[in-house]
């Protein structure tokens, strides 16, 4: 690996170069070299593109729950060809993302042949941001939808106890005059990660966004996290929302709800243990090739009002920068992951 630009704090990584490292480190803890390769490029990329909590804040927690047996780091998933435009995947209680990836040609083929195609994912874990399994579809001209559920945080509107995860909402679409419309949502107030990094940081939250565990309202993330819950984002809405994403990713695919897996057998497990589903679709079958064109036309009304930030453009102009600049990581991350990967 050649030597990262560096200056005193931070180290500056090409795409490549942390992407190899970070494969290096998911091979040294366990998993099989397809998995690595997927994991590897997923968190490599959320670190690009400025989703720092969904990046390399994330390594501690898949090979905490590698280690404690939770998940399994050389699953091969199992693609079932169940109909004309339905896909179901058994993960093999492995990561989500290769599971996609296992299906991934077969779901453009069937979007492409009957307009629409759906893929099941169940028996899989999912820890990372959900924009990179759905922006590949759009830059083949398809629109892509996808849905996952999490562990038990999230206490339901109205009610006095957590029961939904962070259970977050994708959505890729192509237009003809620059990068895909991408949005990432969760459906909580916050995600679960931005909590840990403020808690980290030492930094308080914004007022709405949970409560401790004594149901009372609180910004401070660390009583979020001893304890409380979060929050549906916008109240009922954001509620709503969530209960969907909970009978789509689990009720649908014959996964595990947020609240039906128990991983108190195995310290240090961090992944939830539940479902996700894609559903892809082929704009041109409806929009007799002109979807892209009125996607374009749509950006320039949102500009035209004023909206002058897209949902997906901060990432885009970070991807950009890190592309010229490299990414850039504290020299204490630098020196973990370098130890992790038993370099």
């Amino acid at each position: 690996m050649s030597a990262p630009r560096d200056n005193a704090e931070t180290h500056s990584l090409s795409f490549d170069e942390l992407a190899e490292l970070l494969r290096q480190v998911f091979l040294r803890h366990g998993t099989s070299p397809e998995v690595a390769q997927v994991l590897s490029q997923n968190c490599a990329s959320a670190q690009r593109d400025g989703s720092h909590s969904h990046g390399i804040f994330r390594i501690p927690g898949y090979l905490s729950s590698l280690a404690s047996g939770w998940v399994s780091g050389t699953a091969e998933p199992k693609v079932e060809d169940v109909g004309a435009g339905f896909i179901r995947v058994d993960a093999a209680g492995g990561f989500a993302q290769p599971a996609l990836m296992a299906a991934k040609e077969l779901l453009i083929d069937k979007a492409r042949s009957a307009g629409i195609a759906i893929l099941a994912i169940r028996n899989s874990h999912h820890f990372a941001a959900l924009w990179p399994d759905v922006e590949p579809f759009a830059e083949e001209g398809l629109v892509a939808l996808s849905v996952v559920n999490s562990m038990t945080c999230v206490v339901p509107h109205g009610a006095q106890k957590p029961l939904f995860g962070t259970n977050p909402i994708a959505f890729a679409a192509p237009r003809a005059g620059g990068e895909p419309i991408v949005f990432d949502l969760a459906t909580s107030a916050i995600a679960n990660g931005d909590v840990q990094i403020a808690a980290r940081a030492g930094r308080m939250l914004p007022a709405g966004m949970g409560v401790d565990r004594a149901g009372q309202p609180t910004e401070d993330p660390k009583a979020i996290l001893d304890g409380g819950a979060l929050l549906p984002f916008g109240g009922y809405k954001g509620s709503a929302l969530s209960m969907m994403v909970e009978l789509l990713a689990a009720a649908l695919t014959g996964g595990n709800f947020s609240f039906e897996f128990d991983w108190s057998k195995h310290p240090g497990a961090q992944t939830p243990w539940t479902g996700q589903l894609l559903i892809v679709i082929d704009p041109n079958k409806g929009s007799g090739q002109s979807f892209a064109e009125r996607s374009e036309e749509l950006v320039r009304q949102m500009h035209g009002v004023g909206q002058e930030r897209l949902p997906g453009d901060r990432r885009y102009v970070q991807r950009a920068r890190s592309l010229v600049e490299g990414i850039e990581i504290s020299k204490t991350e630098w020196l973990q992951l370098r130890e992790l990967a038993g370099d």
